[in-house]
């Protein structure tokens, strides 16, 4: 009941609706509202991006290993 009442206050306070409300919460529980504002505050090319991921990538299976 606590959460249903703080959607709705969130969501009449912000003027959105209910579901903005908890979409918003979702992005931020899973980060993905930081990968987000990474994104856009990136000066990187899209394919050095590739190149900083695959590196990324490549590191962290050695570390498996």
């Amino acid at each position: 009941a606590d959460v249903r009442r703080a959607v709705t206050v969130r969501a009449a306070r912000s003027g959105g609706g209910e579901s903005e409300v908890i979409e918003d919460a979702v992005r931020k529980d899973l980060g993905l509202d930081l990968l987000a504002r990474l994104w856009e505050r990136s000066d990187l090319t899209e394919d050095e991006a590739m190149a900083l991921a695959l590196e990324a990538q490549k590191e962290a299976r050695r570390e498996l290993r």
